[in-house]
């Protein structure tokens, strides 16, 4: 018994000391902003559909506008990060993040309730501002979560768990583990919400929801920046030494430096606050002061150490076989119905939580950059069963056809294909109130093996895809340096962007079912050029030692040392 009793003590003292660590309270913040993201994010596009009349008009535009935001102002953000101090950041993007999502739910809420009187009054402009306002503020809430997430999962995180590489590694497949369960819960919950209720009940609760979250949020912001000293220091002296070995490259190699201690370029050549004299000074000065951001902020991320590492990241993004709204509609042509799907998005976040434990316990046996090897080969591996499905039985796969043959024919006007027996005579006859034929119904399908081949790939390759994002993503932030952490992985965002802006691109091209196979094909090349980039990075980083074994001291040494300049 008295052995016992000290044990007991132990044990509840060291629950009570997580409960009430930095790393616990980082995992609270981190999963109320991002169950109030997620639900804003499956709410929203239903919003607008229900708005514009069943139609993805509106949908179509908030991502072209939220894209094209973020790529553009990526660079900017992440520099307003890495200027300012991390309270501060953290604090004004939760508050402008919290506060357009409440006001565009009010908004929102204003709009379904009047909307019969907007529709009349000055003919409908009235309603079309307030679309306006809806995506121009959802656009603000995005881009303020956009550095929310560079404030507290590339940098908070980095900092709170010290100079232990395990501890950071534990730390990011946790938060990850906390976006793949808000990722599935979020929307369901909101779902039944509106469902159940109305469209007027969903946006009363989001906004509802995130007043009371930004209030949780924003204390427990605070608590975490108490328990850890280290947040209110940023490494501004270390900014200052690289600045020096920027503006004399030259006399460090002479002096006997390394070329890696010199190679990492700086975002700005002046210290923060220092005005430049050879610089207009006034408004051209303010005005081009963003395009002077941008630009220096994507040569610094192309002059980094990981930019091969960054860039296979962003190649991922460039594919079709992701459960978006691209694989849910080519599943439904196939003949899957709501409920197969639906167990098929549970087995891939099931798959994606099993990557993030395999990424901790690979980089604990062969290493940081070893496990992006592993994963990406794992993933190229899996993703080779979708090209399989391409050319199964009940694939819907047909070169003959015309890929362009449906973006012809809506920008024709055309009801059919492009290739049917159409005369002008009888298009213009055409009454203009007979409605147009209703569209044949697919036949079922002979065979399942092409569909069951590409989800059974698309499923298995999110175990490599999550701990290769969890690799990259631990690469940019052990070896970027402090005082550019902000801009470096917001201009990894907007490349993320671009990838993904192209992907829909390439949808929009070729959008009939019988061109989705080439679209696999493009996808998984798009991959396969990502991860030899990753191949390369690990090549000239690791060399000869790639595909050997080693013992704990050298892989921790291998991890801890600096790549070689791409």
């Amino acid at each position: 018994m008295e052995t016992t009793a000290p044990k007991k003590a132990t044990c509840t003292e060291s629950i009570r000391h997580f409960f009430t660590s930095a790393k616990f309270l980082i995992y609270m913040g981190h999963a109320l902003s991002t169950w109030g993201d997620r639900m804003w994010n499956f709410a929203v596009a239903v919003f607008l559909v229900e708005l514009y009349g069943n139609s993805l008009l509106l949908t179509a535009v908030y991502g072209l506008v939220v894209a094209g935001s973020v790529l553009l102002l990526g660079a900017n953000i992440g520099n307003w990060v890495d200027r300012n101090p991390r309270l501060k950041v953290a604090q004004t993007s939760l508050l402008v993040q919290n506060s357009c999502v409440i006001t565009c739910g009010v908004l929102l809420m204003l709009v379904f309730h009047f909307k019969a009187q907007l529709v009349e009054l000055y003919n409908g402009w009235i309603l079309t501002v307030c679309y306006i306002l809806v995506i121009s503020i959802a656009n603000v809430a995005n881009l303020a979560s956009t550095a929310t997430s560079i404030t507290i999962q590339r940098d908070w995180v980095v900092v709170v768990a010290g100079q232990d590489s395990s501890s950071l590694a534990d730390m990011n497949a946790t938060v990850r583990i906390i976006d793949q369960l808000t990722n599935i819960l979020a929307p369901m919950l909101v779902g039944q919400i509106m469902a159940f209720g109305s469209h007027f009940v969903g946006c009363g609760f989001i906004s509802g929801w995130n007043l009371a979250s930004m209030c949780v949020e924003y204390g427990l912001l605070w608590k975490v920046y108490q328990k850890t000293p280290a947040l209110a220091l940023k490494a501004v002296h270390k900014e200052q030494q690289h600045e020096l070995k920027q503006l004399s490259p030259q006399k460090d190699c002479e002096n006997g430096q390394s070329p890696e201690e010199s190679s990492q370029p700086l975002m700005d050549a002046s210290p923060p606050g220092a005005a430049d004299p050879g610089k207009a000074a006034g408004c051209c000065g303010a005005a081009s002061q963003p395009l002077r951001t941008f630009r220096a902020g994507w040569v610094a991320y192309y002059k980094q150490d990981i930019f091969l590492a960054g860039m296979s990241l962003a190649f991922l993004y460039m594919t079709v076989l992701g459960f978006d709204c691209i694989t849910t509609g080519f599943a439904y042509t196939q003949g899957l119905n709501g409920s197969i799907l639906s167990l098929l998005m549970g087995a891939s976040a099931i798959s994606g939580i099993c990557g993030t434990v395999a990424f901790t316990w690979i980089r604990r046996k062969c290493g940081l950059i070893r496990t992006g090897f592993i994963s990406g080969t794992a993933q190229l591996c899996c993703l080779l069963l979708c090209v399989f499905s391409v050319f199964a039985p009940g694939s819907p796969f047909d070169l003959s056809v015309s890929p362009f043959q449906d973006l012809y024919a809506h920008l024709m006007g055309q009801q059919s294909l492009p290739e049917a027996e159409h005369s002008l005579g009888a298009a213009f006859s055409t009454n203009a109130t007979t409605p147009p034929p209703l569209a044949q119904e697919p036949p079922p399908l002979q065979s399942y093996m092409s569909v069951s081949l590409l989800f059974a790939g698309v499923i298995a390759a999110r175990v490599g895809l999550w701990s290769f994002d969890l690799t990259v993503t631990q690469l940019i932030q052990e070896n970027v340096i402090e005082s550019e952490r902000g801009v470096i992985n917001g201009v990894q965002n907007s490349m993320n962007y671009l990838l993904d802006l192209l992907h829909f691109i390439m949808v929009i091209l070729a959008p009939n079912p019988e061109a989705f196979g080439l679209l696999v094909i493009i996808s998984v090349s798009f991959v396969a050029m990502g991860h030899a980039m990753y191949f390369r990075f690990a090549f000239k980083s690791l060399g000869s030692r790639l595909f050997l074994c080693c013992s704990p001291e050298q892989k921790a040494e291998t991890d801890a040392s600096p790549p070689t300049t791409v």
